[in-house]
């Protein structure tokens, strides 16, 4: 039995169950079309249920041991080690995803949890000083309680581990909602890899659906306290809304529109080698991609010829061949909006130095210069394989374009003198930016998030105790106080 047949399943309260809406989510392969799994939807009815059982679960799971609890992570990662090659081939099935693709969500997914190991103990308290002499004041880190998880298609497994192992591991219960198109990598796998490392039954539930059926039901549910999302800021932003007035925290890791800055004394080959990885992992299916490739002009000619020949090079195509580096994106939709956003762009008057043909879901690599100042596509996060050459005369005019967007994720400068990178690094709007790198990275104990339009509230390392928990002040009288009535 494949994991598709075994995981097409609603999680909750420990039990693998249909929905009990009266429609499917029938999950394909993007490369192929392939039918993979077809799940009844969830209801409002399920929702509730899987966040009942968590609000049930998570006060005796809080109350294990922390020692005790990070046992789960432990084994989680030994079965993920013993399965690779399943998890892999289920990855490349159901995402489109390329063998690197596929070894890189593994190996991030495995980093952070095990730094959710280390963070099981990581909920300390602290002993603050009073102007009374016999009071003494202690404020504690505990677990919010239900934490809700909404995990995007392009890296479902690593990003649904990413919220709830942490809240796991500190001590809350976790309802996750993967997206539509990655159910089982996103949401069964997730459950069945804490299931057999011993999790109890009502601390993880998943739940597959659409918010053609439930509407605003996860969000407005009463039992979470933290709403977790990953995925667009358009959607980001009715969620957030949505949360804050039902007074619900939020963390929201949401798109971008990085760009990618090669100054005049750059290494230009080792610039390209990052351009054309930040920009054409998975398809360019990645938040943090170089949508955007600045290059000074003193450098253009030899960066764009360069850039492209690697571009022509890229092998489109079947994502189980070891040798493909760009697969399919995650269905029609997605591919008929690169190809609409490409004829656009050059439509408005761009270059097409390289123009990749559309074939079902499978989009080739275009690369784009020459674009107008006032194209729609300078400013939007293009989810797909098509990079924008931009030239720049100098800093000042590679800071203005770099920031001239509403988003702020991520970015890289290449330069040869890494203090004049940390300079530039330091003026450019955004949350996360690397001198001598790509615009793609991400590491279990650094603050992870956006500015601007690209999300609120940071993941990883120390501040996923600010996301999953929160403090409680308890003074103790050790005398007695004096009051004025």
């Amino acid at each position: 039995m494949s994991y598709f047949d075994q995981l097409a399943h609603q999680y909750i309260d420990g039990e693998w169950r249909a929905g009990s809406g009266s429609w499917d989510i029938v999950d394909f392969n993007p490369y192929d079309g392939e039918k993979l799994a077809s799940i009844t939807v969830a209801t409002g009815k399920e929702i509730d249920e899987a966040y009942r059982a968590a609000e049930r679960a998570q006060p005796g799971w809080a109350g294990t041991n922390p020692y005790t609890r990070r046992l789960v992570f432990e084994r989680a990662l030994r079965i993920i080690d013993e399965r690779e090659a399943e998890l892999s081939a289920a990855i490349t099935a159901e995402c489109g995803g390329t063998a690197l693709k596929a070894a890189f969500e593994l190996h991030l997914a495995r980093e952070f949890l095990r730094e959710a190991i280390h963070l099981a103990l990581g909920a300390e308290g602290r002993i603050l000083p009073s102007p009374d002499d016999t009071r003494e004041n202690r404020l504690y880190r505990v677990p919010v309680g239900v934490v809700g998880v909404i995990s995007p298609f392009n890296f479902p497994f690593l990003l649904s581990v990413k919220s709830v192992a942490p809240a796991l591991a500190l001590g809350n219960a976790v309802v996750l909602k993967p997206h539509q198109n990655t159910p089982v990598c996103g949401g069964g796998l997730v459950a069945h890899v804490f299931e057999e490392a011993g999790l109890p039954p009502g601390v993880l539930n998943v739940v597959v659906t659409d918010i053609a059926e439930i509407g605003d039901a996860l969000i407005e549910h009463p039992v979470p306290k933290v709403i977790s999302f990953t995925g667009s800021d358009k959607v980001g932003r009715h969620v957030a809304t949505v949360a804050a007035s039902h007074f619900k925290r939020t963390i929201l890791e949401l798109g971008g529109n990085s760009a990618l800055i090669v100054l005049d004394d750059a290494d230009v080959d080792y610039a390209v080698d990052a351009a054309v990885f930040s920009r054409f992992i998975h398809q360019g299916q990645v938040c943090m991609a170089a949508n955007r490739v600045l290059v000074d002009r003193s450098l253009e000619r030899e960066f764009t010829e360069k850039f492209t020949a690697r571009v022509r090079a890229l092998n489109v195509g079947d994502p189980g061949d070891p040798a493909t580096h760009i697969g399919p994106l995650i269905n029609s939709g997605q591919a008929e909006a690169i190809t609409t956003l490409v004829e656009q762009a050059v439509a408005d008057g761009a270059t097409a130095l390289v123009r990749g043909a559309t074939d079902g879901n499978l989009v080739g690599p275009s690369v784009l210069t020459g674009v107008p100042a006032d194209s729609a596509i300078l400013r939007q996060e293009i989810f797909g394989p098509v990079a924008l050459i931009i030239p720049f005369d100098g800093e000042d005019e590679a800071l203005r374009l770099a920031n001239d967007t509403p988003y702020g994720l991520s970015g890289a400068v290449h330069t040869g003198s890494v203090e004049r990178g940390v300079r530039f690094a330091k003026r450019v709007e955004t949350g996360m930016i690397h001198v001598n790198d790509a615009t793609v990275h991400d590491e279990p104990i650094v603050p992870f998030g956006g500015e601007k339009h690209s999300g609120v509230g940071r993941l990883n390392g120390e501040s996923m105790l600010e996301a999953f928990t929160t403090t409680k002040w308890i003074s103790i009288q050790h005398g007695r106080s004096t009051f004025p009535f």
